[in-house]
């Protein structure tokens, strides 16, 4: 453990007393020492953040903000530490007034998705492949009753750690799991969110019929993913990398989703978003300095990646379980 949860009392919290007996030693062997090279370091510094008089977060908005504005040598104390947990890929972030300016201006997504949930206040949410919890926390910032994020990731579950050292309070989790690893079947939730995550998955059915066995009988999935432009049903497989990810298996059409997720056993299908990624929402900083979008694309002919697919083009779709 980083010794910033309690594994147990985040899932007596959400309800979910009947998985502390198979998640719990799984989440402690994924956090001990040996799990990763880094996680001392990382351990250390959420260690050494301050410990400050609690106020009240700011969910809300499009930066999210935790903790009070501090004085300049501590505002440095924080910065330093925050960027021992760097690259940020989700964000924004104020924290103590130290601007986190992460890879994906994280908000835009949100923005897209928001308008087209049912209502979360008070429900029970998953959050898969939930990163550092950033979408995780705007849930909470409309209602929702409990949220639990999974994410294989140690770093991400290090900076969720980090965030939640100035929110304590807030109804939010991210375990170190992935959504295979949960009890199947469960209908545990009301709404789960898979953003960003069908396209890594080598069988994307499979990963859409355990998003199915997540909810409850009426309740919503809100999927997020690369498709490929066309009318027609088809998805294609990358024969190495696409956008320089070597992990993206199939990408689909949006004929093609749909009908991935009718054969999965979702109903009231609605494609609610189609955009093109911009080096605007996706782009290199100082918090994550790394090649970025601008990186993937073909210089001569920005629509296309720099192996020659269409550029990066994400759809929202939400369905329903019966």
């Amino acid at each position: 453990m980083l010794g910033y949860f309690g594994i147990r009392a985040a899932l007596t919290a959400a309800g979910l007393n009947d998985w502390t007996a198979t998640l719990e030693p799984l989440c402690r062997q994924r956090l001990s020492p040996a799990a990763h090279g880094d996680l001392s370091r990382w351990r250390e510094a959420v260690g050494a953040l301050p410990y400050l008089k609690r106020s009240d977060p700011t969910l809300n908005d499009d930066v999210i903000r935790l903790g009070r504005p501090v004085p300049d040598q501590a505002r440095r104390i924080v910065a330093s530490t925050l960027q021992t947990l760097a690259p940020w890929r989700k964000g924004p972030f104020e924290i103590c007034g130290v601007t986190v300016d992460a890879e994906w201006r994280s908000h835009l997504k949100w923005n897209r998705v928001r308008d087209h949930l049912h209502p979360l206040a008070g429900r029970r949410v998953l959050d898969v492949g939930s990163g550092n919890g950033y979408y995780a926390l705007r849930m909470a910032g409309v209602g929702a009753g409990s949220v639990i994020g999974i994410d294989p990731t140690l770093l991400y579950v290090a900076q969720f750690a980090a965030l939640r050292h100035f929110a304590p309070t807030v109804p939010v989790q991210v375990l170190p799991l992935r959504l295979h690893e949960l009890p199947p079947e469960s209908r545990a939730f009301d709404t789960t969110f898979s953003m960003g995550v069908l396209y890594h998955q080598r069988s994307p059915i499979d990963h859409l019929r355990q998003l199915r066995g997540t909810l409850r009988p009426g309740g919503q999935l809100v999927l997020e993913t690369l498709f490929l432009p066309g009318g027609t049903a088809c998805a294609f497989t990358p024969p190495d990398r696409y956008a320089r990810m070597k992990n993206v298996w199939l990408l689909p059409t949006v004929t093609e989703l749909e009908t991935w997720l009718a054969r999965s056993g979702f109903r009231d299908i609605a494609v609610v978003d189609e955009s093109q990624t911009t080096i605007d929402e996706q782009r290199s900083t100082d918090w994550m300095p790394f090649e970025s979008l601008a990186e993937a694309l073909d210089p001569a002919q920005p629509d296309r990646t720099i192996e020659g697919w269409p550029a990066p083009r994400r759809v929202v779709a939400t369905a329903t379980v019966p």
